[in-house]
């Protein structure tokens, strides 16, 4: 080698850490350019993305998977859907199962909330990007810090789902699963109920599980912790901490409105569901558990989904499409838009000025935010079941069922998902997909311009 052309191997190595601090940078401006709601654009699609590179490996499968249900479980995962169309137990070894797992627990907790908890548990202060993020990602009421709440809502997370690995354990070995399975089948269940993922370990779901009371019980309470969430977390530990005097209006709503919509559920399953009508002694707790799967999204059933009546599967869609609270593990519309869209109509009906729900008034900019978000689930349930429509041999309830449950990330189906052709697998991959960003927020990373134009516009009246 010519020794004037050659390159010292010190100069070399400053050369390829030259390389890669130029790389960061471009990274970091790239990401600065973008708004907060394309950044968690991004972020999911590459979460989703070496999701689906890892489950693709033949070494975590047990038995070849074409690469696009390795993309629809990725997709399912990362949306905390639960939608399969292949069997998980059956076709991933217990890796490929502990990479669902980590998926499931990203897109449970926010693919945000791990790195900037540990800058907080480093004494780093979050940047001004981290918090615009943030916030983009969780919907809370004024006076929240997002510092507490991050805290809040790793602690409680990494408590509710221990103390549910055990409990899951526990209730397993009693049933006469084999130890070493109890093991990692609480852990996996533990972590898919808090996070309302509704993967499972079992090729019925909890079918065989449906007059266990401890397992129902230990689903039931997870998944009402994770739905309700972590607004309502944070506000009774201020409460409980003395760092507030009373629990919001937020929290408020939110309780109510989940508690008369799981009575409801209950109540109409219980009396009008014929495929629950011989359990005799456990017709209660099963109408319970599925008004309760649906509205949590959680997406696991003891009984099968596909043997309901019309009018319950209509039930079950009406709780799908209303789904969780706001930040929190579950999807759907949301109990807090639910509850802005009755107070719309109800303030209409009586001829108020203001739209006000329990004698408070509700911003303005929360009711915008609530009928967009109405009109947008609409409109990808009413597209997305008019494309599957035509590509797919089902009934029509069906595909709504199906869609509903893509788009409210809750993993509920009436059999149809394995069956579904190529495209229809597309559809529903990229419906999971906008459930678990939100139909706003991914309408706000295509559409919204980044610095808003003002010009002159003339106003015009429209008879509605």
């Amino acid at each position: 080698m010519d020794q004037e052309n050659a390159v010292p191997v010190g100069n070399l190595k400053n050369s390829k850490s030259g390389n890669g601090f130029h790389f960061r940078k471009q990274y970091r401006k790239f990401q600065l350019s973008l708004s907060p709601q394309q950044n968690l654009l991004y972020g999911f699609l590459m979460y989703t993305f070496f999701g689906w590179l890892l489950l693709c490996m033949p070494f975590l499968q047990n038995q070849k998977v074409s690469a696009l249900d390795n993309l629809f479980i990725a997709t399912s995962a990362i949306s905390t859907t639960g939608l399969a169309t292949v069997s998980v137990f059956d076709n991933y070894n217990w890796f490929g199962q502990f990479i669902i797992m980590l998926l499931i627990q990203i897109g449970g907790v926010g693919y945000m909330t791990f790195t900037s908890f540990v800058l907080l548990s480093n004494k780093n202060k979050l940047t001004h990007w981290h918090q615009r993020v943030l916030n983009a990602e969780f919907s809370m009421p004024k006076g929240f810090e997002i510092k507490d709440f991050l805290k809040s809502v790793i602690i409680f997370t990494i408590i509710i789902e221990m103390l549910g690995a055990v409990c899951f354990y526990i209730a397993f070995t009693r049933a006469g699963v084999e130890h070493n399975f109890a093991i990692w089948s609480g852990i996996f269940h533990s972590v898919s109920s808090f996070c309302t993922a509704g993967f499972g370990l079992y090729n019925d779901s909890f079918e065989q599980f449906a007059d266990n009371t401890s397992i129902n019980t230990i689903i039931s309470i997870l998944s009402i912790c994770g739905s309700l969430g972590f607004i309502v977390v944070t506000d009774f530990w201020n409460r409980i901490s003395g760092k507030s005097k009373a629990i919001t209006f937020t929290t408020k709503v939110i309780l109510g409105v989940t508690s008369i919509l799981l009575v409801f559920g209950t109540l109409m399953i219980y009396f009008l569901e014929p495929s629950v009508n011989n359990l005799a002694e456990n017709k209660l707790m099963v109408s319970f558990f599925q008004s309760m799967t649906a509205l949590t999204t959680v997406g696991f059933n003891t009984v099968p989904v596909g043997s309901f009546s019309l009018s319950i599967l209509l039930l079950v869609v009406f709780l799908m499409y209303v789904g969780a609270s706001p930040s929190g593990t579950g999807g759907g519309m949301k109990s807090t838009t639910l509850t802005a869209l009755i107070a719309i109509m109800w303030s209409r009906i009586r001829n108020n000025k203001q739209v006000t729900f329990f004698g408070k008034v509700i911003p303005l900019e929360r009711l915008y935010v609530a009928t967009s978000v109405f009109i947008l689930y609409a409109s990808v349930l009413f597209l997305s079941t008019f494309i599957l429509s035509i590509s797919e041999d089902f009934p029509l309830h069906q595909i709504l069922f199906e869609t509903t449950s893509a788009i409210g990330t809750v993993g509920l189906s009436t059999g149809i998902t394995g069956a579904l052709s190529g495209w229809g697998k597309v559809v529903i991959i990229i419906v999971m997909f906008i459930g678990r960003l939100g139909v706003l927020t991914f309408g706000l990373a295509i559409l919204a311009r980044r610095n808003e134009i003002k010009t002159k516009v003339d106003e015009a009246d429209l008879a509605v």
